[in-house]
């Protein structure tokens, strides 16, 4: 059955209502290796509960639901879908603690061609379930593999952030840990891709490869330790598109490009191997 631009464009995608505590934050942020140095204090402030603050990547995990995309009437084949871009916009700093409710939406599908693949961006809206008060909004966006040819426009309203061609002024190298993969997962995304090691040979990954999302919030960290003192609440927005997966244990290099007041380009790689790109940051 081929992809129906129709059926998801129109489709009703039910609320998230999700409750979180300290807890939960502190998990978030162990899963992006805060916490290796226990005395570092920039470190600390992510992960214990006196004066703590909430990892601003934590909305890309909070509300989420993609149990739409396996809908049998869209004719997305799961087994088929990558994970291409991501993007924030933060509105407000997430508590530490709260209830949210999020509300996700097919934005946009485009079209690359016969034999080619889709492109499928959902818009998710995070806000606070007592007040209303908006938090984030979240760009998700897939690459289906052979699903093009439904006659869709072949370039999407979005368009990647431009790589810059000079070399970085700053680069930071963040450490994954073995382990932590299995720690990320404890945050929603518990795909088995990322943990059982038959599964990961089957996908054509030589073992358990680490969330991409993982690499975004640890992308955001070392962003944040650059340009805004590791101040969470100082985070306005961040993107980038996928290129390679990260394998637990590996060291993340993030290279930085500051492009004038509150913004800065930015790219990950794993020594040579670019793992993230087209990376925007806006910050205050």
């Amino acid at each position: 059955m081929p992809l129906d631009p129709d059926v998801l464009m129109s489709m009703q995608i039910d609320p998230v209502r999700r409750r979180y505590d300290w807890r939960d934050s502190a998990l978030y942020a162990l899963g992006l290796g805060y916490g290796t140095d226990p005395v570092d204090g920039d470190q600390l402030r992510f992960v214990i509960e006196r004066d703590q603050q909430a990892m601003p990547t934590m909305v890309n995990v909070l509300g989420h639901d993609g149990s739409w995309m396996k809908r049998p009437e869209t004719g997305i084949d799961y087994t088929k879908v990558v994970h291409g871009e991501q993007s924030m916009q933060i509105h407000a700093p997430l508590p530490v603690s709260g209830e949210i409710i999020a509300q996700t939406h097919v934005e946009e599908i485009v079209d690359k061609g016969e034999g080619k693949g889709a492109l499928v961006t959902a818009r998710r809206e995070i806000r606070d379930a007592k007040t209303d008060a908006p938090y984030a909004t979240v760009w998700l966006t897939i690459f289906c593999r052979g699903a093009g040819g439904f006659g869709g426009t072949s370039t999407a309203s979005r368009q990647p952030h431009a790589q810059p061609e000079s070399a970085p002024e700053a680069s930071v190298t963040l450490k994954t840990r073995p382990e932590q993969a299995l720690i990320y997962r404890l945050s929603g995304d518990y795909n088995m891709l990322h943990a059982d090691p038959a599964t990961a040979q089957k996908a054509g990954f030589d073992r358990p490869i680490l969330h991409g999302l993982a690499t975004f919030g640890m992308a955001c960290r070392a962003l944040m330790d650059r340009f805004c003192a590791a101040d969470g609440t100082r985070v306005r927005a961040l993107e980038g598109r996928f290129s390679a997966p990260v394998y637990p244990g590996e060291a993340i290099t993030i290279d930085m490009w500051p492009q004038g007041a509150g913004q800065a380009a930015f790219a990950a790689r794993v020594e040579d191997r670019e793992v993230l790109r087209n990376g925007r940051f806006e910050f205050s």
